[in-house]
């Protein structure tokens, strides 16, 4: 009531109308405003609760109440020679506050069906305020829609790097608070980007990394009760400050900035959310650019570098008279049909032991002096680098993760799941785990066997597109075809591929021969028969 009573004092009677009416019906009341047939592409939203900025990625997936399903994987976003042929298209969403430019990019998501989609919110790049500028704010005194209140060099260099398919990393701005939180989020894997904010087109440099720039146009009546409920419910603030924020700030910077950029756009928006044919027209011109086109699949693979020597960054395991008797013994049981389930992981994790104290061999040392328990100076080795990181491409690459673990101490995981599919023969990424600041290790890229080399291509650009260096990549794999020791080391000339063993061949369904019996190695290990719509990638 106090809410109202304030208000009517101040605005023409057709907003107190519309204020009181979402004061009466609470939150789902922003659903109430004039409604246009809807679009079966874009089904309805629940309004925008916020308090800290939003960007994040939008994989395909189905979420239940225990897991979540990843429906669609990324097909690859480069060609055989490991670089990127295609970058991610962005489109620029400017608008007023509250115009309702965050409605636009979901329903844009939602329509694109487009694999990995990643929204990125102008919000998130507010400058760290000063003591000085924090008491401002908190007192409504600070403009926070002036060019000046954000961090456009940062904002720059993110969305280039975003654009051209690097993982990222994103400031989470408290707005309660208005401060930056110390947890950043990582961003990673898109084909499109949309980007959102009330100044995405006051900036040279960001209009240049635009594909598509449109304006959400809506009326400034709704946006300033949008503005009111937001701020009231959402942030904690008071009706008195948010009106004078408003006057003061909010209205003269739409005027002066934001409003004569819409000369920029390419498409101008009215009603945002609710304008579905705007809506269609920017979806079908997104997919008028190919964004899921590949040049990449197994097939293609299998039939390139045919007769060439093998590479010089290939590294078998060393046939000493031991270890090739051992050698020799252990891939007679892996490879025998007749092995039982228990004698081929008992014999498999025998070579892998073997193939990573081999591999930690190519690593760089330096010399350290360490002090004795008897008081004198022994002259040692140590890792020339912060740490060892080791990433297993799922399933089978996940079986020589213990093998890893006995070797090296204490040391980090991550995870990338790759899968093929049937209808294209390509290689999709479907999930990943990385550990934070994994840019600085030396990693250690583990698949039980390489065939065609689809999987470890993809597995070797992701670590690249998250700033690992190329040659501190060592890919390990118990078995491989020489197409794939090819394929990676044509893409990947400073990766070291390290194996027990190479074979030749492959068979019709990309399965090394003789390799472990012309069948998959997670099937033998686990002791499960893959359905047929869930293939590894070889």
């Amino acid at each position: 009531f106090h809410l109202s009573c304030v208000f009517r004092s101040t605005y023409s009677p057709a907003v107190v109308t519309h204020f009181d009416f979402l004061l009466s019906f609470g939150d789902d009341s922003l659903g109430s405003l004039p409604k246009h047939p809807r679009c079966p592409l874009t089904p309805s939203l629940s309004p925008r609760k916020r308090t800290t900025s939003q960007s994040k990625t939008e994989p395909p997936l189905l979420r239940t109440n225990k897991r979540t399903i990843y429906t669609a994987g990324r097909p690859p976003w480069y060609n055989v020679t490991g670089t990127t042929f295609k970058e991610a298209f962005v489109i620029g969403l400017c608008g007023g506050s509250a115009s309702g430019k965050t409605t636009v990019a979901n329903k844009i998501i939602e329509a694109l069906d487009v694999p990995w989609v990643v929204l990125l919110s102008m919000d998130s790049f507010y400058k760290v305020l000063t003591k000085d500028e924090q008491e401002l704010a908190a007192k409504n005194e600070y403009n926070f829609d002036h060019p000046e209140a954000f961090d456009f060099e940062l904002l720059v260099t993110v969305l280039r790097k975003l654009k051209k398919g690097k993982s990222i990393k994103v400031p989470v701005y408290d707005f309660t608070s208005h401060c930056r939180r110390k947890e950043w989020k990582t961003v990673y894997g898109a084909n499109v980007v949309i980007f959102e904010g009330i100044l995405a087109f006051a900036n040279k440099e960001l209009l240049k990394l635009l594909d598509m720039k449109v304006f959400v146009d809506t009326d400034s009546d709704i946006r300033l009760v949008r503005r009111l409920k937001r701020d009231i419910s959402d942030r904690g603030r008071d009706i008195n400050g948010v009106i004078k924020q408003y006057n003061k700030f909010v209205k003269p910077s739409f005027e002066q900035y934001i409003e004569p950029t819409v000369q920029v756009a390419d498409i101008v928006v009215p009603r945002g959310g609710e304008n579905f044919v705007a809506l269609d027209l920017i979806v079908q011109h997104v997919h008028s650019h190919g964004l899921t086109v590949s040049l990449l699949c197994r097939s293609a693979l299998a039939s390139a570098h045919q007769g060439q020597p093998l590479p010089k960054t290939l590294s078998v395991l060393e046939s000493t008279p031991q270890v090739r008797v051992y050698n020799e013994y252990t891939h007679t049981h892996t490879q025998n049909k007749d092995t039982n389930r228990d004698e081929f992981i008992f014999y498999s994790k025998r070579l892998m032991r073997l193939l990573i104290e081999h591999a930690l061999s190519f690593l760089p040392l330096k010399p350290v002096q360490v002090e004795t328990p008897q008081g004198s100076i022994y002259e040692g080795k140590r890792l020339s680098g912060k740490r060892i990181t080791g990433v297993s491409i799922l399933r089978a690459g996940e079986t020589m993760e213990q093998a890893l673990m006995h070797v090296c101490k204490d040391i980090r995981l991550g995870k990338i799941l790759i899968q093929t599919n049937h209808d294209t023969g390509e290689p999709e990424l479907h999930y990943l785990r990385l550990p934070k600041d994994i840019s600085e290790d030396y990693v250690i890229l583990m698949d039980s066997t390489v065939s065609t080399g689809a999987a470890a291509l993809m597995a070797v650009r992701v670590l690249l597109d998250h700033d690992v260096q190329e040659d501190k990549i060592f890919l390990l794999s118990l078995l491989m075809a020489e197409m794939g020791v090819h394929s990676v080391a044509y893409a990947f000339p400073k990766v070291r591929i390290i194996t027990t063993a190479v074979d030749k061949k492959v068979n019709n369904e990309f399965h090394i021969i003789p390799g472990i019996g012309g069948c998959n190695f997670g099937d033998r290990y686990f002791g499960t028969d893959t359905p047929s719509d869930w293939t590894e990638s070889d």
